[in-house]
């Protein structure tokens, strides 16, 4: 991930939602709405947060563990009584990630384009 300032500028979290909720299918728009997107964006933001991956005074790429923050999600959201499936919480950082790699923020490594 980028931490450029331009970049964090851009990233409305008002417009991720709304790009999230037309990124997933509609089928699995029964049991994902708002309030759920809008609290994976915070928690995955204190992760980055508790990771030291935000910060910016830095233009550096940050790598991610994937499956860490996936834990981290998963593990916030029980404590916080949200419920939120493994497969919803993917959908919603899959539909993330596509808003992030729509304004530049993200960039696809080079596994991810064979």
């Amino acid at each position: 991930m980028k931490a450029q300032n331009d970049d964090l500028l851009v990233y409305d979290e008002d417009d991720a939602v709304k790009f999230i909720l037309n990124y997933i299918p509609k089928e699995d728009l029964g049991s994902i709405d708002e309030m759920k997107i809008e609290y994976v964006l915070d928690v995955v933001y204190d992760f980055y947060e508790e990771n030291g991956l935000i910060d910016e005074e830095s233009t550096e790429e940050a790598s991610v563990d994937e499956e860490e923050m996936l834990q981290f999600i998963l593990n916030s959201a029980e404590k916080d009584e949200m419920a939120l499936s493994p497969e919803e919480l993917q959908l919603i950082l899959d539909g993330e990630y596509e808003y992030g790699k729509s304004l530049g923020i993200y960039e696809e490594d080079e596994e991810d384009e064979a």
